[in-house]
């Protein structure tokens, strides 16, 4: 019996048209945004895709997405977990800073360190390394056995912690995730074994 998990990006949020760091910082979804989420939720449904579980962030863009999706998959008073550990990755001093201002700030050459190192944070921040130290034992612990035991899941989260996830289940090495792009509300699919290894990835 394989179970079935869902990972989606939140859709695109007021920070990201505005081209700034988010982090931490809770910005809600733009209407292209929602228009994302809805479309991920249609295609899900259409796929016949019924989750078991539903886990997201403690940040309201990814948890807005993930109630447009419900709505548009027509399900209703479910419970829902979030938590912290699957918070985007903390940006520290960049957050709330326009991308190109900070390059003027810090420089080009440092910025795209901070942006597309594995394990080189930013002032204050967390790296890909240290969002994957929250995010992987979070899965492991919660998640994973219930994929084991073939139930299906739902996660609407973010870029980076979604990153350490496909890292872990995909077996990449660092600089194959670091150039893996995760666009908003896309969902990718995965089959797990009741080994918790990766049986396939499904295309929507």
């Amino acid at each position: 019996m394989t179970g079935t998990l869902i990972l989606v990006r939140h859709g695109q949020s007021e920070w990201n048209l505005k081209n700034l760091f988010t982090g931490w910082r809770n910005p809600n979804l733009t209407e292209q945004g929602e228009g994302e989420a809805r479309a991920t939720g249609k295609a899900l449904k259409a796929a016949g895709i019924v989750p078991d579980l539903y886990y997201t962030s403690a940040l309201r863009r990814a948890q807005h997405t993930l109630d447009l999706m419900l709505e548009e998959m027509d399900i209703l008073n479910v419970t829902i977990t979030r938590n912290i550990a699957l918070n985007e990755r903390d940006y520290g001093d960049l957050s709330g800073l326009n991308k190109d201002d900070a390059r003027a700030r810090w420089g080009e050459e440092q910025v795209h360190v901070w942006r597309r190192s594995y394990d080189v944070p930013p002032p204050g921040g967390e790296s890909l390394k240290d969002t994957a130290a929250r995010t992987l034992p979070y899965y492991e612990a919660e998640i994973l056995p219930r994929l084991q035991q073939g139930k299906t899941v739902l996660i609407a989260a973010h870029g980076n912690s979604l990153r350490a996830l496909v890292m872990a289940i995909e077996g990449l090495t660092p600089e194959q995730i670091l150039a893996r792009e995760i666009a908003t509300g896309e969902p990718t699919v995965y089959r797990i074994g009741p080994d918790g290894k990766l049986v396939e990835r499904v295309t929507l």
